[in-house]
């Protein structure tokens, strides 16, 4: 007597219906994730969301909200990095620690504030850096509006995603950090010939375990006043991301391209 072959779940893609994949008690929990997560990202993502470390995170988010705390970046804006640079389109890696935690700064994109805010002093040195990768070719910009970047491919990633107001690190160690591991692994594993930038201690033990056989990991002091002195400046990250893409045969990053305009 013939059997047939068990039947296999068919591969999730940009289309699938991922609310169905939630289970129904935790659907409302994690509408924000489900509307606002990119598809390309959510179809290799969907998993983490009802695990319980990410679960208990998202109560604790709610417990904030509750207690009236002022929460940056806006809910809406959280997962921005992965609707401007989609999962495919990935090329270069730029590792944060947490978002800005002014009024008005973070919008979801590591080291970028939004057009008419002023230049944090980080990003002003990673101008300052690009200024000396391509002399007479990039001039500093005026603000600190990455989205031009992170719509060239790049991911600006914050290892934690939300932050209190003026309480720098207030939400470190509650999940994020095991949310965006999951991130970085899911480039490490599903894309080649990636730029990761790792930029200071934290960073750099956070893309501890990205495969460098298969991509281009570059370490350097983190661009903060505080160090930048040591070693950023020369460090020429910006260049030989650009070099390292050439010879995959990728599409340079223009890192001149920072239209201040959001829409």
């Amino acid at each position: 007597m013939e059997t047939s072959a068990p039947a296999t779940a068919a591969p999730l893609t940009a289309s699938t219906d991922f609310t169905a994949l939630v289970p129904a008690e935790h659907r409302a929990m994690l509408h924000l994730e489900l509307e606002t997560i990119d598809a390309s990202w959510l179809q290799h993502l969907i998993g983490e969301l009802s695990k319980p470390y990410f679960l208990k995170l998202k109560r604790f988010l709610k417990d904030q909200h509750d207690q009236r705390k002022v929460i940056f970046p806006p809910a809406a804006d959280l997962y921005s990095w992965s609707r401007f640079s989609k999962l495919p389109q990935v090329r270069v890696v730029i590792l944060g620690q947490d978002p800005y935690h002014g009024a008005g700064q973070a919008h979801g994109l590591a080291f970028s504030v939004r057009p008419g805010v002023r230049i944090p002093p980080s990003l002003l040195n990673m101008y300052k850096a690009l200024e000396r990768d391509f002399s007479g070719q990039f001039k500093r910009p005026a603000h600190g509006f990455l989205r031009g970047w992170a719509e060239q491919g790049v991911l600006l990633l914050n290892a934690s995603l939300t932050v209190e107001c003026q309480k720098p690190n207030s939400h470190a160690g509650h999940g994020w950090e095991q949310f965006t591991d999951a991130v970085i692994s899911l480039v490490d594993r599903h894309a080649n010939n990636v730029v990761f930038m790792l930029w200071g201690a934290y960073a750099q033990k956070k893309g501890a375990h990205v495969d460098a056989s298969r991509h281009k990991v570059l370490k350097t002091v983190h661009p903060s006043p505080l160090s930048a002195s040591r070693g950023f400046f020369d460090a020429g990250h910006f260049r030989l991301a650009n070099e390292y893409l050439r010879s995959h045969g990728q599409r340079e990053i223009d890192w001149t391209r920072l239209p201040a305009e959001e829409g």
